[in-house]
């Protein structure tokens, strides 16, 4: 393609055209010649023209540059501009088309870009429900200007779930926006309509506005200010589980290559919002079969028994902590906490085999703890039970008065109880990992330990969810038990268990936690 020329005097007059020139000006060189540049083209005047052209004649080096038309976005061009002794010699390349290709690999490449780490967000999230939160922050300004985020739950409520904006003076108007729409939206609005269809919904909001009844909702879409909304359902397994809403403004046309890409972000999402549901499904059901398995603890008459029991944060770790508390033939209490190794059903499923198998063996031998462990360990190993689990079982026993005043205990790899004193003292009952855990070894020697407890001592025993930290080690987690449990001799027993939850858990822990607390008649 031929360049177009111009020559410009050191007045920024025209004294010479060539005919691409005048074609690219789309006027006859008659009346151009003569005239000054800021006369013939207001629109140089204050433009990035202006500010190179100044430069160029300032310094007396050239420039090369790439510009659009002053008067229209849509066309581009290269610059050249050398100054000589007759003034400002300037060769322009119309560059439209080249830069129109780039534009399109570049817009291809940031869909593909984004659609890549959209589909590894949402499939390695943790907590796909964030992630889908997180959607609209994603999709704009690739795809859209605004988008809202709209998820479904197995009760068929809708909610929104986030929301963002390119323009950060609406992103307050958008989210509050976002809080109140789906509760005026009349069955023929867009989102009900892909909702109900599962088929995307494309409308002018124009069209929209009237479908809303005079409130904040409408109020505030007309603050908005978009152009257009396009709805596009989110399908789990071919049913609609959720909305993706992107909103237009009017410089931003609706490409067709943009709704392809924004459909595949949406069969991504659908995906994700489908795993929200199963993720919730498989929590109920463990949770349910662990609480099931989750023993009331037995009335003894002269000692006090209360538990705990907190799930993981995280509903894929719901899985083998449990406790148990029940009375021997020969009348002795007997309190156990356990934790198999694992965080799912499977974990959960365990647990419910060996606390069985414990009962029994405790029930029908009325022998010790560490006989008691012995024999368990032997049944897994006999039955392949292919588990690994921690555990402590404490009988406590009567003395000669009748009353009870000591605890037999044995500790299978298992963090070890704690004594509360009435005065206060705070006492580790042995070592921080104790024997080797149950599953490793059916032969493995079992120890005892007798300890003499005074009237009126709270013995804990909890699973290593409460004292285990990814950013600390278990001895600074005992160590901040026992601190938490200071001072805490005089409370009434479940007020304690609530105290020590308080003080041991920063928000929702991220492993399960079982607490048992047994307090002995202070008479």
């Amino acid at each position: 393609m031929p360049a177009a020329f111009c020559l410009l005097d050191h007045d920024w007059r025209f004294r010479y055209v060539n005919g691409e020139a005048e074609r690219l000006m789309a006027l006859p060189r008659e009346d151009v010649l003569g005239r000054s540049l800021w006369d013939a083209f207001p629109g140089v005047a204050g433009s990035v023209y202006e500010e190179r052209y100044r430069t160029c004649v300032a310094t007396g080096e050239p420039v090369r540059f790439e510009a659009s038309h002053p008067d229209s976005a849509d066309s581009w061009y290269e610059v050249r501009a050398w100054p000589g002794p007759h003034g400002l010699a300037v060769y322009l390349l119309d560059v439209t088309d080249r830069r129109d290709a780039e534009d399109l690999a570049r817009r291809a490449t940031a869909r593909a870009a984004l659609v890549s780490r959209i589909t590894a967000e949402l499939a390695e999230a943790a907590d796909p429900e964030s992630a889908l939160a997180r959607l609209a922050r994603l999709v704009v300004p690739t795809l859209t200007d605004a988008c809202i985020v709209t998820v479904v739950d197995r009760e068929g409520r809708a909610r929104d779930v986030g929301s963002w904006h390119r323009d950060r003076g609406r992103r307050a108007l958008l989210a509050e926006y976002a809080q109140v729409r789906l509760e005026t939206l009349p069955s023929t609005s867009p989102v009900a309509r892909a909702l109900s269809a599962g088929t995307p919904v494309t409308e002018p909001v124009r069209a929209i506005l009237p479908l809303l009844r005079p409130g904040p909702a409408r109020d505030l879409l007309e603050a908005l200010r978009p152009e257009t909304a396009v709805v596009l359902p989110l399908l789990a397994e071919g049913r609609p589980v959720g909305v993706l809403t992107l909103y237009h403004d009017r410089d931003r046309a609706v490409r067709d290559e943009d709704l392809e890409t924004a459909r595949q972000v949406a069969v991504q999402a659908g995906q994700a919002v489908a795993r929200v549901h199963l993720q919730h499904r498989r929590a109920e059901l463990a949770e349910a079969l662990q609480r099931s398995l989750l023993t009331d603890p037995p009335d003894t008459g002269d000692a006090e028994v209360a538990v705990r029991y907190v799930p993981a944060a995280e509903a894929a770790r719901v899985g083998g902590d449990w406790y148990d508390a029940f009375l021997q033939r020969t009348g002795d209490p007997v309190i156990v906490i356990g934790d198999v190794v694992g965080h799912d059903t499977r974990a959960a499923a365990a647990m419910g085999q060996l606390r069985g198998l414990l009962r029994g063996i405790a029930h029908h031998s009325g022998a010790g703890p560490a006989e008691v462990l012995h024999g368990l360990d032997r049944a897994m190993c006999d039955m392949h039970t292919d588990t690994l689990a921690t555990a402590a079982v404490a009988r406590f026993e009567r003395s000669g008065t009748g009353s009870l005043a000591r605890m037999r205990l044995c500790n299978a790899g298992h963090p070890p109880p704690m004594a509360l004193a009435p005065d206060g003292t705070v006492t580790v009952l042995g070592d921080p990992v104790g024997d080797l855990m149950l599953g490793v070894d059916g032969d493995a020697g079992r120890r005892e330990r007798l300890v003499e407890l005074p009237p009126g001592t709270t013995v804990l025993l909890y699973t290593d969810g409460l004292v285990e930290r990814r950013d600390g080690t278990l001895d600074e987690g005992l160590e901040r038990l026992a601190g938490s449990l200071r001072g805490l001799a005089g409370r009434p027993l479940e007020q304690l268990c609530g105290l020590v939850l308080e003080r041991m858990l920063t928000g929702t822990p991220q492993d399960d936690v079982a607490l048992v607390a047994v307090r002995l008649s202070a008479v």
